[in-house]
């Protein structure tokens, strides 16, 4: 279906992703894979969509090795399964590239939690500081910082900025109080969170370690302290991953958004996976309604009319790049 610019504008200013119908019959993986050729897109996604994007993608790893990725593509469109900063980071490091993404809505509750204007005069405070900022905050906040990191590499940002001098960390003040114990050094901390991370319960976790009493418990570094105390492994996605793999435990308790366990799974396949328990008794596993917003059928419109694309000013971007190459030049 042929859309004009003015309605393609309509739909995503109501929805922020096209709301069209997939023509009947469409086999949609088969499509997605079709339009990828056609147009010469490349598809990076992040091990928390849902398990049917995953294996589409062309690269699929956490937010650090996405971004490596996203700088060295060569694909004239970069489609991004995964939420809102992911894909602006992408634009930020290849700001040539046409890139979009499934679903606008696919926002981050830890990237909200630090606006913009709110963060400026936190840190406004603290003049002469180091500004550390993870990735997952919006491509304002980037600008705002001295240097980017992930839970991948926020070990070894932190540890390449000199003793003694000032560091703000934000927007995850329960990544900052891991890396304070890590690193030993003394940071200021904004009060920012993911929700998915801090839905975890303590209690039920110690309740089904007991239940598995060979299992290993492995966690996220965005949970809360008290559930990093007990884990017996703290790590990044990858390094989650990587620990899977080489430990010769045969069951893990994990710690992080659900969908990692679909590449845990792939990868360990005589393995046992358990995803570790929320406040919610409702609700069997910690997932990002955000991560989820996108579906193979948004995907596959939006590589099909190349929306909803993300677009960013070129003096955000300018500002927003410095602190992401210099993460990008560490590793």
């Amino acid at each position: 279906m042929e859309l004009t610019s003015e309605e393609v504008s309509k739909r995503l200013d109501r929805k922020g992703y096209l709301d069209l119908e997939i023509p009947k019959g469409l086999d949609i993986v088969s499509a997605i894979k079709r339009l990828k050729k056609e147009k010469k897109a490349v598809l990076l996604a992040h091990y928390y969509q849902d398990a049917e994007i995953q294996e589409l993608a062309d690269y699929l790893g956490d937010s650090l090795y996405l971004a490596q990725v996203a700088e060295e593509v060569a694909a004239d469109i970069i489609v991004f399964a995964g939420v809102h900063f992911m894909a602006e980071t992408a634009k930020i490091i290849n700001p040539t590239k046409k890139v979009i993404l499934p679903d606008l809505n696919a926002g981050c509750s830890l990237a909200d939690s630090c606006p913009p204007q709110a963060f400026k005069k936190f840190i406004d405070q603290y003049p002469g500081a180091h500004v550390v900022t993870y990735i997952n905050c919006s491509a304002e906040i980037k600008a705002l910082s001295s240097i980017v990191c992930t839970s991948s590499n926020a070990v070894r940002v932190i540890d390449s900025i000199p003793d003694g001098e000032t560091i703000i960390f934000a927007p995850d003040k329960n990544l900052g109080r891991y890396l304070i114990k890590e690193t030993g050094r003394d940071m200021i901390l904004w009060d920012g969170s993911c929700i998915v991370h801090e839905a975890f319960s303590f209690e039920r976790i110690v309740t089904l370690a007991k239940e598995n009493p060979t299992a290993k418990f492995i966690a996220h570094p965005e949970s809360e302290s008290q559930v990093l105390d007990i884990a017996q492994y703290i790590g990044s996605t990858s390094g989650l991953l990587n620990f899977v793999e080489k430990d010769s435990a045969q069951s893990f308790i994990v710690a992080t958004e659900a969908g990692i366990l679909h590449e845990m799974k792939k990868r360990c396949p005589n393995k046992t996976f358990i995803p570790a328990p929320v406040e919610d008794e409702t609700c069997a596993c910690s997932e990002c309604a955000f991560m989820k917003l996108n579906t193979l059928e948004k995907l596959y419109l939006c590589l099909e009319h190349e929306q909803p694309e993300i677009k960013l000013s070129e003096s955000l971007i300018e500002k927003a790049k410095l602190p992401i190459t210099r993460m990008l030049k560490l590793g």
